[in-house]
């Protein structure tokens, strides 16, 4: 909302200057910025001059005199540049934003609390009006020289470190323009759910109007049978029962008229509810968004301070400032954009000797762009610094123990950037003001998350850094991607899915006790969505409905039941009585009123890797598979690959459906998860061996009677005794057995390979 959209005759005198400083100051701020990296001319000196003024003329009426006397001050030195004879060298803009601070400073604070720090600091006024007066002075006859500089202007002027001045407490209220704001936010939060209500009663006269035309349909039908019904009367001869089916039928006739016209008046109320409540959400939403610059507006002056006090040059690009974004996202993504940057002056952009060694221009260049695609926004920080050498970081895994030598050697460039996530891994040895503190992009992406978001870097080593972060619009709604598990209906927000696709069931493999598949050289391992959330298996299928969410080693392939394709949704935090529900981060609604969760990615990742680790997930396409194809199906559990590997082909070359499990516990696992018709086990396994495993599989009240044979080097009498005591049903020693005999074995078991 602009300060001229506001009521002000509920401001004070002091709260409207306050309002206007506000702005002045950023006006001053932007200017210097501008004319000390040469975009300025005399108008941006005039639009300085005029600005300053006005805080003088703001700050005389409400009776701050200190303010008056800096602003008069800085007037001067203004006009004196804009008459050419002083020059701004970066010392002297050093002491024009000190002067801008103060100011800033000074117009946010209560009137008791501005009593005592004039009582207490009033000195800093004294000396900051000092340093700009001497700036005007440097201006007159007696000592101008041609390039502006003279022995008293080297002491405030071009190589002089940036004034400082002691920070103050602040005690100020809200600012009126905030505080206005907030109730505009609350405001629009609460029309949003009203606009998302109209928005679904919408959508419901459409079904409203299918029902219509199926009524129509059957109104046709009807009056065709009315219509058969007075021919055969009329070939009865029978002139009474030939005069009650012409009044029928006369009495039927209008009903199609009037049905067409209640159908027309109810598409046309539909067009038109849907196009106002549309309407309403984008107005809303509006109400939620400003400019991308008005968060980041401080973001030049603080690269410019910064960089002069590492030495270095550098110019911060803002590009596309005028991008809407929903304020409450540009708020809580200020801090990690800030990180962003500092972290790149510090570790990315060389001093200007070292720029000047590699062919580089002095003067280095930070990007901060920010652009809509594909309904999302795109945020970029990229510099044209010395990058980061991937061998650097390699010696850093080693060196911080977050892997072997042999281990760091083997890491791809991209596998090496997922380190920089890592919370606590810094490139730095020593901690600085500006970072080594092993805060680094772990931070950012820790916030960027919370927003539904994601982050991706990409260095250039020699030639520059760059980190794209993706975020939705806005946080009230939100584009995701709707999928059904166990006939339930989930949202998955579009900035978590890296992908959606459909894998046939031949394109799935087994490893253990788990499944993935291979696409364009990268392997995705499946996981069911309906065991995450606690559902169940999904349904059998021809193919798998999957959606790849995560990145790097934390890419999972889910499996879901059905895609039923995108939606913005109004997002509905839910109740607190709930507390934070698991994998779950919210609510909304569907476009035809149903309720649906939306999943929160990051704990289902979270949920993944408990349930990997625990060795408890299940085979998402076994199920189906069972489904698809008919045959007998055997579960090989041996810890010997090429034992394990010359059953199965013995097993499949007869036509049998043959999974694999690399020892016992795997064994359990899969075959609590399965549905086979033989277990095949070796004895001596690690974790658990086939004894135990036979024993869980006779405990087991699902599982009891299934047929067990195993297959061992142990061929003593007692081991057999000991085998078929745990329950087997067949023992054959694999010294003794040749292809027919571990064949016959299964075949006097279950029988043939087909049923």
């Amino acid at each position: 909302m602009s300060h001229d959209s506001q009521d002000l005759s509920q401001f004070s005198l002091l709260e409207l200057f306050r309002l206007e400083a506000e702005g002045q100051v950023r006006h001053l701020t932007e200017g210097l910025l501008r004319l000390e990296s040469g975009a300025g001319d005399a108008a941006a000196l005039g639009s300085l001059m005029r600005a300053a003024h006005s805080i003088k003329g703001a700050a005389a009426i409400v009776g701050l005199q200190v303010v008056v006397r800096l602003a008069h001050a800085m007037e001067d030195a203004f006009t004196a540049a804009q008459a050419g004879t002083l020059a701004l060298h970066p010392g002297r803009v050093d002491v024009l934003l000190a002067g801008v601070d103060l100011i800033a400073q000074l117009s946010t604070m209560r009137e008791a609390a501005l009593d005592q720090w004039l009582l207490e600091r009033g000195h800093d006024i004294d000396t900051a009006v000092t340093a700009v007066n001497q700036l005007a002075r440097l201006a007159a006859p007696g000592n101008h020289s041609p390039d502006g500089a003279t022995q008293a202007g080297a002491a405030a002027g071009a190589e002089s470190p940036p004034a400082t001045l002691p920070s103050a407490e602040i005690d100020a209220p809200p600012a009126p323009p905030s505080g206005a704001r907030d109730g505009a936010a609350a405001a629009a939060d609460d029309l949003l759910a009203m606009a998302s209500e109209t928005r679904v009663n919408a959508h419901k006269l459409a079904s409203f109007n299918a029902s219509l035309q199926r009524v129509k349909r059957q109104q046709a039908a009807m009056l065709q049978s009315l219509a058969q019904l007075y021919e055969a009367v009329a070939a009865c001869g029978d002139p009474r029962l030939l005069e009650q089916a012409a009044v029928v039928r006369a009495r039927a006739e209008p009903l199609k008229l009037l049905l067409q016209q209640h159908m027309a008046d109810a598409e046309t109320h539909e067009r038109r509810a849907t196009l106002v409540s549309t309407r309403l959400v984008d107005q809303v939403l509006a109400l939620r968004m400003c400019p991308f610059d008005e968060g980041v507006h401080a973001f030049p002056r603080m690269v410019r301070d910064l960089a002069r006090k590492l030495g270095k040059q550098v110019q911060l690009i803002i590009e596309g400032g005028d991008t809407p974004v929903d304020r409450a996202i540009l708020a809580r993504i200020e801090s990690p954009l800030n990180h962003l940057l500092r972290n790149a002056l510090d570790h990315g952009m060389e001093t200007p000797d070292e720029r000047s060694a590699a062919g580089k221009p002095v003067l280095g260049t930070l990007r901060l762009a920010a652009r809509h695609r594909a309904g999302m926004l795109v945020i970029e920080v990229s510099d044209d610094g010395r990058g980061i050498d991937h061998e650097l970081v390699r010696a850093a895994v080693v060196r911080r123990a977050m892997g072997s030598e042999a281990m760091a050697a083997a890491l791809s460039p991209a596998e090496l950037m997922e380190f920089l996530f890592l919370p606590g891994f810094s490139m730095k040895e020593c901690v600085t003001e500006i970072s080594g503190r092993g805060v680094g992009l772990d931070v950012v992406q820790q916030v960027v998350r919370e927003q539904n978001g994601s982050v991706r870097v990409e260095s250039r080593p020699g030639l520059g850094f760059r980190t794209a972060i993706t975020l939705p619009l806005t946080q009230s709604i939100v584009r995701a991607l709707v999928v059904e598990v166990q006939g339930e209906a989930y949202a998955i927000p579009i900035a978590k899915v890296e992908r959606v696709l459909r894998v046939p069931l031949s394109d799935v493999h087994t490893l253990g006790n788990k499944q993935f598949f291979t696409l364009e050289g990268v392997h995705y391992g499946l996981v069911a969505a309906g065991q995450v959330l606690e559902l169940g298996q999904p349904v059998p299928a021809d193919e798998l409905a999957v959606v790849v969410v995560g990145a790097g080693a934390a890419r999972y392939a889910l499996v879901v039941d059905a895609i039923a394709g995108e939606q913005s949704l109004t997002v509905q935090p839910l109740d607190a009585l709930f507390g934070k529900l698991r994998n779950v981060s919210a609510g909304a609604l569907l476009d035809d009123g149903a309720p649906v969760l939306v999943l929160d990615v990051a704990d289902l990742l979270v949920s993944i890797d408990k349930l990997l680790h625990a060795g408890a997930l299940q085979q998402p396409a076994r199920q189906a598979d069972a489904g698809a194809r008919a045959g007998r199906r055997i579960l090989v559990v041996d810890d010997s690959m090429t034992v394990r590997e010359m059953e199965r082909k013995l097993l499949c070359a007869r036509g049998y459906r043959v999974d694999t499990a690399v020892d016992g516990m795997d064994g359990w696992n899969m075959v609590r998860g399965g549905d086979y018709d033989l277990l095949l086990t070796d004895i001596d396994m690690p974790r658990m061996d086939g004894i135990e495993l036979t024993g869980l599989v006779r405990r087991d009240g699902r599982l009891h009677k299934l047929p067990i044979m195993i297959v061992s080097y142990k061929d003593r009498p007692e081991d057999r005794a000991r085998g078929m005591d745990a329950g087997a049903d067949y023992y054959l020693a694999k010294g003794s057995f040749h292809d027919a005999s571990l064949i016959d074995a299964v075949f006097d078991l279950i029988g043939p390979a087909a049923p």
